[in-house]
């Protein structure tokens, strides 16, 4: 007799990434595990009087999305700031930002998000700023979220306007006059304007810190909000598990509870962010995390490093000059030897790894420091991770199947992909490097585990754009490799990829009877629409954990 259904999803085109199944009509549910998945009729044996249908309508049905690299408190935040994507020229800023303000009469500071290095023809200044807004703190960031600019009334009031110091790898720009020129690269340039302001709770994460002092009871109300704010987003989009890629016992705290309240609909990774000024004695923080969250909703267990910037600043790291700046390689923010010393006592605790890392001096140097993790503590499976790996060398790509090293990569990144234009970018890199830019198809030929993600709110979380963006993915310039990913692959990366990224493979990622009832329900086939239509496809229900987390 078979188990009576708490709900059944049926007359759906069901691709389960199951190779023993791999497609089926009818999916059923029972608590929060898959309990049958077969055609309607078996699957129909499951109805009982209280069983919930839902209608597919012949749409696709797919594990949920696994978001393997992303910021949900800042991407949360973000949804209120300006958006700036694909604005360009000065007429156009200056309408984007004093409409923007005018409707923000009382906001301490005004923040714009998603701008484009090259939105004016030469670069922008805080004088570019002042004109559009003389006397209102402003302050814009770029869509990687590396570089921001600010108006004087912002550098005054932040006590930028005269510099500061900050360490490698980062930079206020200076201009001829002695002052601040407008341009902050990296967080501790720019990170004085958020604080001032009171922007900062969100950021505390990638700065490996707390909030000091503790929030009040109705700001910690607040934050949680926000956090369930972005977990709406996400799930609107077919998430149903996040690994999240800043963090701190603060973002813990607020999505435990999310979860006593009913309210945690994702199920997230919230990571340690090791800073290169802290002791390695910090990481017992991160072992304290790891044990002290660690259910299938929320966990821990990471450990995030930023080794370098990106390459529109000139803040990642190369292995050879950077085209358009010669005798320039970019400045890490650790020492090899201090990043493989931060490896191997991670990887002794049991920790995994995940290391932003864009140049190819960058992704060499965390190869290094995990291949030294290996030679100290012996191989284990550790499935530490290289985030971005935007430029490679050939003698590298085979190392990430060598040393089971998974490559976090994101299809809306490369030039001309989806948000970003091709300059500045490839001028950096410079032609010599181009073929093993954004190298996802390399590395997965050799044998590389490579798994997908957005970086929200860096490119939009959508994972459909993102998918479209792998399989659409067209060489800048004749004579570079192919480097685009088929349909099958690209959900693989966002479902499969993503739960072996996290060590549940035998949960979820895949629909089959056992496993987690984490799925995603589509407007439509997803696998008889034309590649250029693919953002056509909407999510029309999500569930997580047999739970109705979004529906249309």
């Amino acid at each position: 007799m078979p188990q009576t259904a708490d709900l059944i999803v049926e007359n759906a085109s069901i691709l389960t990434m199951d190779p023993d199944t791999p497609a089926a009509q009818a999916i059923a549910i029972k608590g929060d595990k898959i309990i049958a998945i077969a055609d309607r009729d078996s699957v129909r044996d499951c109805k009982g009087p209280a069983t919930r249908v839902v209608d597919a309508q012949g749409g696709s049905v797919l594990p949920g999305f696994i978001e393997a690299h992303m910021h949900l408190f800042g991407g949360a935040a973000e949804l209120d700031n300006l958006h700036l994507a694909g604005v360009q020229g000065f007429d156009a800023l200056r309408d984007a930002i004093q409409g923007f303000a005018a409707k923000r009469p009382k906001a301490g500071l005004l923040i714009g998000a998603g701008v484009d290095y090259a939105i004016l023809p030469e670069p922008v200044t805080r004088h570019h700023l002042d004109r559009i807004i003389p006397d209102r703190p402003f302050a814009m960031s770029a869509s990687d979220h590396h570089t921001m600019w600010a108006n004087t009334k912002a550098l005054e009031e932040a006590g930028l306007l005269h510099g500061k110091q900050v360490g490698p790898g980062n930079e206020i720009v200076m201009g001829a006059d002695g002052l601040a020129a407008g341009e902050l690269r990296e967080g501790e340039a720019f990170g004085p304007v958020l604080d001032h302001f009171g922007a900062n709770r969100t950021r505390l994460g990638l700065e490996g810190a707390e909030p000091d002092p503790y929030p009040s009871a109705a700001e910690l109300a607040a934050d949680g909000d926000l956090m369930h704010r972005g977990l709406e987003w996400c799930a609107k989009h077919g998430i149903t598990s996040i690994q999240n890629m800043d963090g701190n016992l603060y973002q813990l705290e607020l999505l435990a509870g999310l979860q006593e309240e009913g309210r945690l609909i994702c199920r997230t990774k919230i990571p340690f962010h090791f800073k290169n000024f802290m002791k390695l004695d910090m990481l017992e923080k991160a072992s304290r995390m790891a044990a002290a969250y660690n259910s299938e909703w929320l966990s821990s267990g990471m450990v995030k490093v930023f080794y370098d910037g990106v390459l529109d600043s000139w803040t990642a790291v190369m292995v050879d000059d950077y085209a358009d700046r010669p005798g320039w390689r970019g400045e890490p923010l650790f020492s090899p030897e201090h990043f493989a010393e931060v490896a191997a006592e991670a990887d002794r605790r049991g920790l995994q790894i995940a290391v932003h890392s864009i140049g190819d001096g960058a992704v060499r140097a965390v190869l290094d420091g995990y291949q030294a993790a290996v030679k100290k503590n012996g191989r284990r499976d550790s499935r530490h991770r290289i985030e971005h790996i935007e430029v490679i060398t050939p003698s590298d790509v085979p190392r990430f199947a060598e040393f089971g090293v998974l490559a976090s990569m994101q299809p809306p990144h490369p030039p001309g992909a989806m948000n970003f234009p091709l300059e500045p970018t490839i001028s950096r890199i410079g032609r010599d490097k181009w073929p093993l830019s954004y190298a996802w198809r390399t590395l997965k030929n050799a044998g590389a585990r490579v798994v997908f993600a957005s970086d929200w709110p860096v490119s939009p979380v959508d994972p459909i754009l993102g998918i479209q963006a792998a399989v659409m993915r067209k060489p800048w310039a004749e004579g570079l490799p192919d480097q685009s990913f088929s349909l099958h692959e690209a959900i693989a990366g966002y479902t499969v990829e993503g739960a072996y990224a996290e060590f549940m493979e035998h949960r979820k990622g895949r629909l089959k009877p056992g496993y987690l009832a984490d799925i995603v329900v589509l407007s439509a086939d997803i696998e008889k629409t034309a590649p250029e239509a693919l953002h056509t496809v909407r999510p029309v229900t999500t569930i997580c954990g047999g739970k109705i987390t979004f529906q249309a």
